[in-house]
């Protein structure tokens, strides 16, 4: 938690981030405040997920001044003109009660109704980033980014805004690893963070990860929180439990070679859960805002 990525403007963010999605707003201010406790200085939100104003009140009641706390959050995935980045961004702050923030990311290049259905939304997500840019040139983001990003979403806020995107943040962990998006990402000189770290839980049964972290005398979360570490990415585990907090932050162990070579041919799990119906793994929005499987 004291290691820090340095990103391509000079700003330092912490290696170990705090997850909040799915945290209720009304409990995540104590969830804030028992993990800065606890050590964590990296805490990440969204507009989505509907709990920036708990966040924000964690941060201020924590007990740490605010240049000691790297706050993330993301813009709705739906916003893609610059008009409603502008107001949106001016909204997270309000929300958060914050006077700048140190990250926000475009969430997703789709809005999730249209989420990896062949619409890159190229020009929208040129509108967004503008007023990410001019929200930065204010100082009211010290880094802007994005979130669930290909390679050609990638490519046309490199080649036609005027600053480069400094993080991109995907969903990444042992036996669903994007080694394609995450090379090019990386070598672009953008700093990649891995939400789901941990699978959603639903790696937690694995026999093989079982017996792997057993030899290193870790637990299995612990195991794929260090395997985003050792492949250059900045992980973000949720929990709002103290003792798994303290538990995902102490990692500071060394997975072999021949093992990160055997965790990167882990099967791909398949089912996520309860979350298996969002977007991002592999769910979809319908119009009336349900949520299904795909086909």
């Amino acid at each position: 938690m004291n290691d820090t990525y340095l990103l391509p403007n000079g700003v330092s963010v912490p290696k170990l981030g705090l997850g909040t999605w799915r945290i209720d707003d009304n409990k995540v201010a104590q969830v804030v405040r028992d993990a800065a406790q606890i050590g964590y200085r990296h805490f990440d939100t969204a507009q989505g997920y509907q709990n920036e104003r708990g966040v924000g009140e964690g941060i201020r009641t924590c007990g740490l001044s605010r240049d000691n706390v790297f706050v993330t959050t993301k813009l709705d995935a739906a916003i893609k003109t610059f008009e409603g980045a502008k107001e949106a961004i001016d909204g997270s702050l309000k929300t958060l009660g914050l006077d700048h923030i140190d990250l926000m990311i475009i969430h997703s290049p789709q809005p999730w109704m249209d989420f990896r259905e062949g619409e890159h939304f190229f020009e929208g997500n040129l509108a967004a980033w503008r007023a990410l840019e001019e929200a930065y040139a204010a100082g009211k983001l010290r880094s802007i980014g994005v979130s669930n990003f290909e390679a050609v979403d990638l490519d046309n806020l490199l080649e036609n805004g005027s600053v480069k995107p400094m993080v991109n943040q995907i969903l990444a962990h042992v036996s669903n690893t994007p080694f394609d998006v995450i090379d090019y990402t990386q070598k672009k000189g953008i700093l990649v963070k891995a939400y789901s770290p941990v699978a959603h839980g639903k790696i937690l049964d694995n026999p093989q990860l079982a017996a792997m972290a057993e030899s290193y005398g870790v637990s299995i979360a612990q195991l794929c929180i260090r395997y985003c570490l050792q492949l250059g990415m900045l992980p973000l585990p949720k929990s709002a439990n103290a003792e798994h907090m303290r538990v995902n932050a102490a990692v500071d162990f060394e997975i072999s070679d021949a093992d990160i070579a055997a965790l990167k041919a882990v099967d791909r799990i398949k089912n996520y859960g309860d979350a298996s119906l969002f977007p991002v793994y592999g769910g979809k929005l319908q119009a009336d805002g349900t949520l299904v499987a795909r086909d």
